[in-house]
C-alpha cells in the first residue's frame, strides 16, 4: 500500500507494509447529539465504524474501546475548576445562578453547548487518545487510531471551536512519558491553536499545522510568522493557506515541509490530527481536497515507521467524513478497498451515487504557485534555524501554560466563530461526483 516514494526509517515489521493497528471506539459516541441545528454530529464516527465494518478493516486490527478518563486524568492539562463544571454541569442545571459566570468563562455557549452526556463525551475521546498513547509506548501497536479524538481547539480552562477536552495534548503527555520527542501534525481546516498553545514554549514537541488562514476564519490564529517562544521557538510551523486547496498544492507543500521536519526533529512518535472539514464539499471548510488526497497526508507520515496516533477532528459533511477515516483507516492497515460500498445500515446516506470516493466538483484554487513557494521556502527556512535532534533533559515534562495570542504581528480583532449559527439538520444534496 506504501507507495515507492515515501521515505521509511528501519521498520520491525517483515515486509515494511504491515502494521500493527489499535482502533479505538466508543460505541456511545454516535447516540450524543450536540443540540438543534448544530453542524458538529458524533454520529459521523458510528457511520465511519460502520463502513469499517463492513469493508472487513476491523479484522486486521486489534478493536479497543477505551476506558473513561478520569477527572484527574484530564486535569493532567485542563484545570480542576473547569473539569469540575464540565463533570457537573447540564441542560437542567445550566440556567442556574451559580452557573451563570462560570458559563461565560468556560466559554460553554453557542459553539460548544451543554448537551447531554457531555462529559461523558469528553471521557470516551480523551480515553481513546490516551489509551492509544499507552499501546504506542508499550509497543504493543504501531499505529493507534481514534476517529472520536482530534479535538484541537480545548483551552486549559475554555471550551473553543466545538471542542471541550483537548484529548490531543492528554496523548501527547502520556507519549512524553517514554518519548523524548514528540510531533504534531494537523491537516483540519482550521488551525490547530489548542495544541500549539500547549506546547508553544517547549522543544520537545513540534507542531505542524496546515490550516485555512485570513478573512477573520475561526480560530484567527496560525500566522505564518507564528514560530514558538523560548526553548520552543522554531518549533511550531504554521501554513496558512487559502479556499480551494487542491490535492496536488497540498501533496506539494505537505510532503517536502514534513520530510524536512522528519530528518531535522527525528521525532519518536508522531500525532496526525485528520481533521476531514480540509475535504471538498464540506460545510464549514472551504478546502478542496479528495479522500485520496487526504489520506495521501496518512499515507506519506505511515512510510516513515514512527509509532504514529492517528485522530479525527473536524469534518460536517458526514457522509464524506465517513469515507474519509473508513478510507484512512484501510491505508493504516494497507489494503485499498473496492470503490464500491458495501450494504451498512447507512447506505443511504451515500445516495445516489453510493462510492467510496468522490471527485471534488470543479473550484479556483486561490492559492497561487507563487505564494505557496513563497510559504514554502519560509517554513523551509525555519527549518533551517532548528538544531538537529534536540537534546533535551528526558526529565522534562512540557510546561503546559497558556501562551497569549499576542506574539502574532497582527491587528487585534475580535475572537472569530467557527460557526454562524446556522442550523445544519443533516447533509444536503451531493456536492460532488463520483470516482471511477
Amino acid at each position: 500500500m506504501d507507495s515507492g516514494d515515501g521515505v521509511s526509517l528501519p521498520s520491525a515489521c517483515p515486509d515494511a507494509r504491515k502494521r500493527r493497528v489499535s482502533y479505538f471506539y466508543e460505541p456511545s459516541i454516535g447516540d450524543l447529539y450536540y443540540g438543534q441545528g448544530h453542524p458538529m454530529k458524533p454520529h459521523r464516527v458510528r457511520m465511519a465504524h460502520s463502513l469499517i465494518v463492513h469493508y472487513n478493516l476491523h479484522q486486521r486490527m486489534e478493536i479497543i474501546r477505551p476506558f473513561p478518563a478520569g477527572a484527574a486524568d484530564i486535569c493532567r492539562f485542563h484545570s480542576a475548576e473547569y473539569v469540575d463544571f464540565l463533570s457537573s454541569v447540564t441542560p437542567d442545571t445550566i440556567n442556574n445562578e451559580n452557573n451563570a459566570q462560570k458559563v461565560k468563562r468556560f466559554n460553554v455557549r453557542d459553539d460548544c453547548p451543554v448537551f447531554q452526556g457531555l462529559f461523558g463525551f469528553c471521557q470516551a475521546s480523551a480515553g481513546g487518545s490516551i489509551g492509544a498513547a499507552v499501546k504506542l509506548n508499550r509497543q504493543d501497536a504501531d499505529i493507534a487510531i481514534n476517529w472520536a479524538g482530534g479535538l484541537h481547539h480545548a483551552k486549559k480552562s475554555e471550551a473553543s471551536g466545538f471542542c471541550y477536552v483537548n484529548d490531543i495534548v492528554l496523548g501527547i503527555l502520556e507519549l512524553l512519558k517514554i518519548h523524548k520527542r514528540v510531533l504534531y501534525i494537523d491537516i483540519d481546516v482550521h488551525h490547530g491553536d489548542g495544541v500549539e498553545e500547549a506546547f508553544y514554549v517547549t522543544d520537545r514537541v513540534m507542531t505542524v499545522s496546515f490550516h485555512k488562514f485570513g478573512n477573520d476564519f475561526f480560530p484567527g490564529t496560525g500566522h505564518i510568522k507564528t514560530i514558538g517562544a523560548g526553548e520552543g521557538k522554531y518549533y511550531a510551523l504554521n501554513i496558512p493557506l487559502r479556499d480551494g486547496m487542491d490535492d496536488e498544492s497540498f501533496r506539494c507543500l505537505f510532503r517536502p515541509i514534513i520530510q524536512k521536519v522528519m530528518e531535522i526533529y527525528q521525532p519518536d512518535a508522531v500525532v496526525l490530527q485528520c481533521g476531514a472539514d480540509s475535504l471538498a464539499g464540506d460545510r464549514l471548510g472551504r478546502f478542496n481536497l479528495s479522500v485520496k488526497g487526504h489520506a495521501d497526508c496518512l499515507r506519506f507520515v505511515r512510510s516513515f515507521n514512527v509509532p504514529l496516533m492517528v485522530l479525527g477532528g473536524g469534518g460536517y459533511t458526514i457522509r464524506n467524513v465517513a469515507r474519509c477515516w473508513c478510507y484512512e483507516t484501510a491505508v493504516a492497515v494497507g489494503v485499498e478497498p473496492d470503490n464500491n460500498l458495501p450494504h451498512n445500515e447507512y447506505y443511504e446516506y451515500f445516495g445516489p451515487y453510493y462510492t467510496l470516493h468522490v471527485e471534488p466538483r470543479p473550484r479556483q484554487n486561490m492559492n497561487s504557485a507563487r505564494d505557496l513557494e513563497k510559504i514554502r521556502c519560509m517554513v523551509l527556512d525555519q527549518l533551517s534555524k532548528l538544531q538537529h535532534v534536540p537534546s533535551v533533559p528526558f526529565q522534562t515534562m512540557p510546561p503546559t501554560t497558556r501562551v497569549p495570542e499576542g506574539r502574532e504581528d497582527m491587528e487585534v480583532r475580535a475572537k472569530p466563530r467557527i460557526w454562524n449559527g446556522e442550523e445544519y439538520a443533516s447533509d444536503g444534496d451531493e456536492d460532488d461526483i463520483p470516482q471511477q
